[in-house]
């Protein structure tokens, strides 16, 4: 717990620069993870993958944008590069 308090105190601090830098970075992450989707596929499980990393991609967008509390912003972050990350790693194996 203390690795995310420490990393939360530092969002916290420099929110303006954090949150530009981490709407390109989990946007990069999330467009990796629809393109490691897609490869593999258009299964009914897949688009259902699609939709969440999406979904979760545009929620911590709409969060910094209409600017939430940093504590909240910083949770959705760090779920959207979870979903993120569980996307490629799924699918990662398909493309072998």
């Amino acid at each position: 717990m203390n690795f995310y308090q420490k990393y939360l105190d530092s969002y916290q601090h420099g929110i303006i620069g954090f949150a530009t830098l981490s709407i390109l970075g989990q946007s990069c992450l999330g467009s990796i993870a629809a393109m490691f989707i897609l490869m593999g596929g258009t299964s009914p499980f897949q688009m259902v993958q699609l939709f969440f990393v999406t979904i979760f991609c545009m929620i911590y967008n709409g969060a910094v944008l209409s600017q939430q509390k940093p504590k909240l912003s910083f949770a959705i972050l760090t779920m959207s590069i979870a979903v993120s990350f569980i996307s490629i790693t799924l699918n990662f194996n398909n493309l072998l």
